[in-house]
């Protein structure tokens, strides 16, 4: 199928710290993009991955599970390895998640999570994953954006096995989340439509690293790495990408 505009994965070879930075449930690269340009322009090694049944259509993100997404996370980490002597992960919404999965399984250098969404307290979601054999999909809120104009590469509508499995993914990353020890910059937004504070307050009562920052973004919605904040995201995650691998 042919691609959303500006879907299409990023990667950029510098020197060998070495970023994965990885879009959300329903985006594309295209919600990642210039936060990947900005750390590979600072002469970093980054790819941003497009994770299977993204970028295309709701109905290609249907037919994949969450083992497919993070399997394709665990692969550009590897292209990392090879080319870097370190690996700082950061992520989106739940792209975070499955950074920090990742984290949890293999040695990383630190993780940047950007409104991370580990759990839901939309009182529809259970509902809406038990009707995926019914239902096909429903009615997205993509474009959580406060800045006007501008968009994502996100599906408008959620699809409802993928949905589902989105749920396992969270369980997995939650049952485990004492094992992700590495240095942790937690940055989310006041204002979030989409990942709400409590995901934050548990991460962060709950995960097993001691190296833990958190930054408070005032003007931007959940698609942080797109809005008003954006700078604030990107400078951020530089220095703690630096710090963490001893630059």
């Amino acid at each position: 199928m042919p691609l959303i505009e500006g879907a299409q994965p990023f990667a950029q070879q510098g020197d060998d710290l070495g970023i994965l930075v990885i879009h959300g449930f329903t985006g594309s690269p295209v919600s990642v993009r210039p936060w990947a340009q900005y750390l590979a322009d600072a002469g970093h090694t980054v790819i941003a991955p497009r994770l299977p049944g993204h970028g295309t259509r709701w109905q290609d993100l249907n037919r994949t599970t969450w083992i497919d997404w993070y399997t394709e996370v665990e692969r550009a980490a590897s292209w990392l390895r090879h080319r870097s002597s370190s690996c700082v992960v950061m992520g989106l919404s739940a792209g975070a998640t499955l950074g920090l999965r990742l984290a949890e399984e293999h040695d990383v250098a630190g993780v940047v999570a950007v409104n991370p969404i580990i759990q839901t307290e939309r009182r529809e979601w259970p509902y809406l994953t038990a009707l995926r054999g019914v239902v096909s999909s429903w009615p997205n809120r993509n474009d959580d954006i406060k800045r006007p104009g501008i968009t994502e590469g996100a599906y408008d509508r959620i699809p409802l096995r993928a949905a589902h499995s989105l749920t396992r993914l969270w369980a997995a990353s939650r049952s485990e989340i004492d094992r992700m020890t590495a240095p942790l910059l937690v940055i989310r937004s006041a204002d979030d439509h989409v990942a709400e504070p409590s995901n934050v307050t548990w991460l962060l009562a709950n995960v097993g690293s001691t190296d833990v920052e958190e930054i408070m973004l005032e003007d931007s919605f959940h698609v942080a790495t797109l809005d008003n904040d954006a700078d604030t995201v990107f400078a951020a995650s530089l220095d703690f990408a630096r710090r963490v691998s001893g630059r």
